[in-house]
Order: structure tokens, then sequence, then C-alpha cells
């Protein structure tokens, strides 16, 4: 009988995403995920093709956490489904800095971004609900919005100023008000 698997590709996963919470994704590799299992490399090229393979499916486990905390943020009610959705993100930036920075301000000129966009999608279908837009104008309001809240998200990732949520929500309000305003003249 062949010896139990004792590491396995989901033990791996949780690992590299800790220490990558902790340390940031520089520190993940090979050998800093077998020292945190205490065992060897093997088990991690067992169970991942290569470091590619591995970060590939830290990248997709990161962005499960990421869609998580926002879907919860949409459904709890503190704020209309949009906003709650870049006060999540920005959440997101802030509780989970080594995450948002591996997901959000990486270099990614190498990867093929995946075009039409699932997120974007859902996003611009409820700015187009919300302010009776035309398709292409409500993903161009959505994009336009998530500069803005990725700038202050990017800000609180890499502590460049602190926030408070009061103020991030104001903000958020008047730049929304603001192009809803600018969107509503244009028609």
């Amino acid at each position: 009988m062949p010896p139990k698997v004792k590491i396995t590709r989901e033990d791996i996963l949780a690992t590299a995403i800790r220490i990558i919470r902790r340390d940031g994704a520089e520190a993940c590799n090979a050998r800093s995920v077998a020292v945190a299992l205490h065992c060897s490399t093997q088990p991690v090229f067992s169970n991942f093709s290569s470091m590619a393979d591995l970060r590939q499916a830290v990248i997709e486990r990161a962005y499960e956490i990421y869609l998580t905390q926002q879907k919860e943020a949409m459904s709890k009610g503190d704020f209309p489904p949009y906003k709650a959705s870049g006060m999540a993100y920005i959440r997101f930036a802030q509780e989970e800095r080594h995450l948002f920075r591996l997901l959000f301000m990486r270099d990614r000129k190498a990867e093929d971004i995946g075009l039409p966009n699932p997120e974007l999608q859902a996003m611009s279908s409820l700015v187009q609900g919300q302010l009776a837009l035309s398709p292409d104008d409500a993903r161009f309001f959505h994009l336009e919005m998530w500069v803005y809240v990725h700038g202050i998200a990017s800000m609180i990732a890499t502590d460049f100023l602190p926030w408070d949520w009061g103020l991030i929500s104001r903000m958020l309000t008047d730049q929304y008000q603001a192009m809803a305003k600018q969107y509503a003249h244009k028609e």
C-alpha cells in the first residue's frame, strides 16, 4: 500500500497564503512554504508543476478571498451595493495589504487580462441600472470610478496616507454624484 499523503495541495496553498499575508508575495517560495510545513520542497513540487503553477493557484485563491469579502459587503446593507463594492475594495487594501498588492498592484503586462471581465460587466450593469446609462457609458463610468477607488486603495495599501472611513465614504459619494451629474448632462 502506498504511503499516505501527509501534505496536500490545500495545505500548501493555505500556507502560501499565510506567508504572503504576513510577509508579502516576495517571501513566498518553495523553500519558505516547505519550512512552514516542516517538510522538504518535494511535496510542493509533487502538487504543483512549478513555482509559476503555485503562484497562479495562490492568485486564484487570493481572488476568491477578495470576492467573498466584496460579496459580503455588498449584501450587508451598510451602503448601496455599488458603493459597498468600492468600500470593500478599499477595506481589502487595508486589511489584506499583501494580498491586495499581489492581486491589484503586480506587473501584469505578460498576462492575458481576459476581457470581457465578469466583475467589470457586473459592476457596469449595476451602474447602468442605477443611472439609466447605455452599456458603453456604464462601462466607462465604472472604469473611471474604479480608477478613483483604486487610487485610494493603493495609498492605503502602501501606507502613503492614513485614511478615515468616514472621509473615504464621503469621497466615494462625492465622486459618484459628480460623475452621475456629468453623465446626466451628457445625454
